[in-house]
């Protein structure tokens, strides 16, 4: 028999954690789904120094500390890809996965963000043998060697003063001439005589020896010039999109992907929430995914309550 939940949270980061708690303390049966471990991306940051109640916290230890809280009130939590989301005819939604299937009254799409590639050549036949995304999961691999960070916002300032710690140089290429970063990680960037900026220059291949990333092949925007770089490593960091493929048959997203809601967190079909990364909005934090999540979990529990409601309507008529 498929099993029923008053909602179903896609996804267990920050958001859907916090999400998960509001909405099982107001007593509803919840389901939290997640492809990978709980947490999300904070399993991949370092240190966390800007979430309230903690002067500095790792990302996994975050992640374990939100989870614990996450069930506390009876929420559950389940691995699985979601295939698809799709409506019934009572007005409730079917969840399925690459595992199980589930209905549910109402659904909240946690499901955040993923990294943006270069799309250059050799960023694919390189993954995972030079080309990273991820400084906290794979820094330890080039202690004592040269490494190359590609970007200028938080998370490359920010992973190449984590990979400074590790490696030998960091050499970080933005295409721009100054950085979009937060002003405090650019000074402790600055000041850290292991990493070298170059300015105006992208990265326009990744070469390896067929078993390795070897360096890349770099192009000045401003002269014009090209040249090689040697280097054990590829960190990237240009951004971020939306992981909305699940639900982007469902009219809720806009022409780049992003799920657009208002501020209750509602979107455009009823019973249908969004919070986080995956949500059209200005700044994707932590502490910005939280918030929506408590936006999220209270409101659906008012949408529970009326959708109850109607359906007891329905039944007596």
């Amino acid at each position: 028999m498929t099993q029923h939940y008053d909602t179903i949270i896609l996804g267990a980061g920050p958001g859907g954690m916090t999400a998960a708690t509001y909405a099982s303390r107001a007593n509803l049966s919840v389901l939290m789904i997640d492809r990978g471990i709980y947490g999300g991306q904070m399993n991949n940051t370092a240190e966390v120094e800007n979430y309230p109640g903690f002067n500095s916290i790792l990302g996994p230890d975050l992640s374990e500390k939100m989870y614990q809280s996450s069930t506390q009130f009876g929420a559950e939590y389940a691995f699985g890809t979601v295939l698809h989301v799709q409506a019934q005819d009572d007005g409730s939604w079917r969840v399925v996965t690459d595992m199980d299937e589930y209905t549910t009254n109402s659904v909240i799409v946690a499901t955040g963000s993923d990294y943006k590639k270069l799309a250059v050549p050799g960023e694919d036949d390189y993954s995972g043998r030079g080309v990273s995304y991820c400084a906290v999961c794979d820094g330890a691999f080039f202690r004592g060697q040269h490494v190359i960070v590609v970007g200028g916002g938080d998370s490359a300032v920010e992973e190449a003063t984590y990979l400074a710690g590790l490696a030998d140089k960091v050499t970080v290429f933005h295409r721009r001439d100054k950085l979009r970063a937060q002003q405090i990680l650019q000074e402790r960037a600055f000041a850290n005589d292991k990493i070298e900026f170059v300015w105006n220059t992208e990265v326009e291949e990744i070469l390896g020896d067929d078993k390795k990333v070897t360096g890349v092949r770099v192009h000045n925007n401003v002269t014009d010039e090209v040249y090689t770089v040697d280097a054990a490593g590829v960190f990237i960091y240009v951004g971020v999109l939306p992981v909305s493929d699940v639900v982007a048959d469902l009219g809720i997203t806009n022409e780049r992907g992003w799920i657009e809601t208002n501020e209750r967190m509602e979107t455009a079909l009823p019973g249908i929430y969004a919070l986080g990364d995956v949500r059209e909005k200005e700044l994707r934090q932590i502490t910005t995914a939280v918030g929506d999540a408590a936006v999220a979990g209270q409101n659906v529990f008012s949408y529970n309550e009326n959708f109850k409601l109607q359906q007891q309507k329905m039944t007596e008529a």
